[in-house]
């Protein structure tokens, strides 16, 4: 994979450049892939409907055939091509989030290639809001399958330098509409269950999913052992070891008093024995660790957490690129965008928790 030139073209995020769209479809009709920027993360993208391309995407990010992949379209007609039914439930909320960061997993056709579904008879499908990944899905005329643009289970890329650090001689256009808004990837409900459950928190919070189901269920609590890359996946998503840095992780949780605590305590041992030590903080807990002498990155205020959850894995690579051997962080609750930042960081972390 690693023998092609790889050229980064800037295009407006508001108002994208018709020609550079053009040029970007003609490669995905011609069975090659591009990085595109979604309101998420940057997506790795092929033609959904293009087996060889699709599986281009397997071997660029170095994924297991096992994780399935997320299709994105641009307009409500185009489900109608990839799922066998849409309840009506579906149609409700995708008039209320679509275009947006929520992924429906729903009966698939008999079309969609099973490479695209781990085998399974789901498929997942959401309409990003971002107008290049609009325009460039109506441009080439076919759904777009699209995983985050980075190497399998690494940090996802919120910038397109994120995405040519990773895939850089791998692909041959990555398309740099500057800052993903929201910073982690879309939230994926389960409609094929009885009851309609959260398999991966993300943009769209529980809270606001249950305005128009208030049946959703949260995510189920599922043990490692379900976690292992051989077994076909529900979703993406769902592996104990995901969005990580290069150098180990952990979570802690508990009072916030007692956290800082540990925290500070788990610096100076660590620092006692040469490590450099990264923290993931917000702005609140700065006064209790700025002077451990640990490389500190805030993600903002915890009164704001969209801007926490849009700074997150900007703030993981930041630490990993300072040479840090360590990160330390905490969770922020589970109300509104703190489930989906847990769920980033206890993956990060490969489910390393520290509780006090």
């Amino acid at each position: 994979m690693d023998n092609q030139q790889t050229e980064v073209l800037p295009i407006n995020s508001l108002a994208p450049d018709p020609s550079i769209i053009e040029r970007a479809a003609q490669l995905l009709c011609s069975g090659k892939l591009v990085v595109f920027p979604t309101e998420t993360v940057y997506g790795l993208g092929a033609d959904a409907f293009q087996i060889a391309a699709v599986e281009q995407i397997f071997a660029a990010k170095g994924r297991p055939f096992s994780d399935p992949l997320i299709v994105h379209i641009a307009t409500l007609e185009t489900l109608e091509t990839l799922v066998r039914e849409i309840p009506p439930h579906a149609l409700q909320l995708a008039q209320a989030f679509w275009p947006g960061p929520l992924t429906l997993l729903l009966p698939a056709h008999a079309r969609v290639p099973k490479m695209i579904t781990a085998g399974l008879d789901t498929v997942a499908v959401r309409m990003p809001r971002h107008p290049v990944a609009l325009a460039l899905i109506q441009a080439t005329g076919s759904p777009i399958a699209a995983p985050s643009a980075n190497r399998f289970m690494h940090v996802s890329p919120t910038i397109a330098q994120h995405a040519l650090a990773d895939l850089d001689g791998r692909v041959p256009l990555i398309l740099d509409g500057g800052p993903c808004e929201v910073g982690i990837e879309s939230t994926i409900l389960d409609l094929c269950a009885e009851t309609p459950r959260i398999l991966r928190p993300g943009g769209v919070s529980l809270e606001a999913l249950r305005t128009i189901l208030p049946q959703v269920q949260p995510p189920s609590v599922r043990s490692s052992q379900q976690a292992h890359e051989t077994q076909a996946q529900q979703a993406p998503g769902q592996m104990l070891v995901h969005y990580a840095p290069r150098m180990p992780a952990f979570l802690f949780e508990g009072n916030i008093e007692v956290l800082h605590k540990a925290i500070l305590a788990e610096i100076q041992k660590r620092q006692a024995v040469g490590e450099r030590v990264g923290i993931l903080l917000v702005d609140e807990d700065l006064l209790a660790l700025q002077n451990s002498g640990a490389f500190v990155y805030s993600l903002g205020s915890i009164d704001a957490l969209e801007q926490v959850a849009a700074r997150l894995f900007a703030g993981l690579r930041t630490l990993e690129e300072a040479g840090v051997q360590v990160i330390l962080c905490r969770s922020f609750g589970i109300q509104g965008a703190g489930m989906a930042i847990r769920d980033r960081l206890l993956k990060a972390a490969g489910g390393k928790v520290i509780y006090v």
